[in-house]
């Protein structure tokens, strides 16, 4: 049953094209830069995205030359001085909050990066199930430049897990750009594409996501969650169960009626 859920931002484009949500950060001018309207707004969409039964892939990309820049200088930066602890840790948590619900989300969230990636905007991507970008879209773990922990919004929990604790550790203690083809290298992006190319790629990659068993795909991301913490026992434990509950939901018996027939599964929602 699909659910009716008005999703209306007014910081960010959103739209819906069939199965596949779009997000896209509208402030060009800015390098699409995070307000505190942007923060909240994003989180409560992925988090309404979670009942948004016709939805069954997110992409999040950004307008103009960079996909997100971090935190706006005037808006966030500025702010943040004028707060004690109590206020600063609101922020900070506020900020994982976004980061919690693109994990949470059982359905695949795409990070179509066209350009600069940079601070907080790192993180987004780098929370998100897939990457793929841009030859333009070099990428930054920005926060000790600016006298703050490299561990921010799950940095340090997330990127040793992608790409090695040694390279983590460089990108960040130094803060430093990495050029689209080195994230490419390490296994950071999953695909690098030349500009004109990345919007049609995208889409590719997030239709042939649609059209497959979502109910797999959700469990999938579920145990991945999961199993980051896990003992090898413990995650062939959780596995077994994952695998029998999907036997028992219809596109199992979907996909081999497919096979069967010589003909594409039609799989549910």
């Amino acid at each position: 049953m699909t659910t009716s859920i008005e999703i209306n931002p007014q910081s960010f484009l959103y739209e819906e094209r069939g199965p596949v949500a779009l997000i896209t950060l509208n402030r060009p001018d800015r390098l699409n830069s995070l307000t505190f309207e942007v923060y909240r707004e994003l989180t409560d969409t992925l988090s309404s995205l979670r009942s948004r039964d016709d939805v069954r892939v997110v992409i999040i990309t950004g307008r103009g030359r960079g996909f997100c820049s971090g935190g706006d200088v005037e808006d966030i930066i500025g702010e943040l001085f004028k707060r004690d602890m109590s206020g600063l840790l609101e922020f900070t948590r506020m900020t994982c909050e976004l980061i919690r619900n693109i994990r949470a989300l059982h359905k695949p969230v795409i990070a179509s990066l066209n350009g600069t990636v940079a601070g907080a905007g790192a993180v987004i991507a780098l929370a998100c199930d897939l990457r793929i970008a841009a030859q333009t879209a070099k990428i930054a773990f920005l926060f000790v430049k600016v006298g703050l922990a490299g561990a921010d919004m799950g940095a340090a929990f997330l990127l040793p897990r992608i790409v090695g604790l040694s390279k983590a550790t460089e990108m960040l203690y130094t803060g430093d750009f990495i050029s689209a083809e080195e994230a490419g290298r390490i296994g950071l992006y999953n695909r690098v594409v030349a500009a004109e190319e990345l919007e049609a790629e995208t889409i590719r990659w997030a239709e042939k996501l649609a059209a497959g068993p979502g109910f797999a795909l959700g469990m999938t991301k579920a145990s991945l969650n999961r199993e980051l913490d896990m003992s090898l026992e413990m995650a062939l434990e959780a596995e077994s169960a994952a695998q029998a509950i999907c036997m028992l939901n219809p596109d199992f018996r979907e996909a081999y009626q497919a096979f069967t027939e010589k003909r594409s599964p039609q799989f549910g929602k």
